[in-house]
C-alpha cells in the first residue's frame, strides 16, 4: 500500500509515517518510481506507534523497545525489561492521577447539579 493508505487507514499523518521511517521505527520498499509502498503488517505496527507515543514513550525508548515486538525471545535483554517495567510504572501514575481528576470533576458536576436544584431568587427568600 502507498504512504497515502497507510495514513488513512491509521489516522497518522503523512509526515509522521516520514518520521517513523527516519527514526528506523517503520519500513518500506521504494518504487521504481521513488514512491513508498508498505506491506499490510504496517497498519499495525503504525497504529502501535501511534499508541507508544501518545502515551509519552520517546522515540528512542521506542527504538529500544520495538525489537521486543518484532521477535520478543530474543529481544528481551533485561535492560529492555528494565526500561518496559519503568515505562509500565510511569503509566500506572498516570492512570491514577487521570482517575483522581475523573473522580473531582465528578464531585464538581454534582455540586453543581445540587446548587442548580436550589430555589433562587425572591421567591426562595419568601418561601423560607
Amino acid at each position: 500500500m502507498r504512504i497515502g493508505d497507510l495514513a488513512q487507514q491509521t489516522g497518522a499523518s503523512v509526515r509522521s509515517l516520514r518520521y517513523y521511517e527516519e527514526q528506523g521505527l517503520l519500513s518500506s520498499v521504494r518504487t521504481p518510481r521513488g514512491q513508498r509502498t508498505y506491506d499490510e503488517d504496517a497498519v499495525g505496527r503504525v497504529r502501535l506507534l501511534r499508541q507508544l507515543y501518545n502515551a509519552g514513550l520517546t522515540s528512542s525508548t521506542i527504538a529500544t523497545l520495538m525489537p521486543c515486538v518484532d521477535s520478543p525471545s530474543t529481544a528481551s535483554t533485561a535492560a529492555t525489561v528494565a526500561l518496559m517495567r519503568r515505562e509500565h510504572e510511569r503509566l500506572g501514575e498516570q492512570v491514577a492521577e487521570l482517575v483522581r481528576t475523573r473522580d473531582q470533576l465528578a464531585y464538581l458536576i454534582d455540586s453543581a447539579l445540587a446548587c442548580a436544584a436550589e430555589p433562587t431568587g425572591p421567591a426562595a427568600v419568601s418561601a423560607a
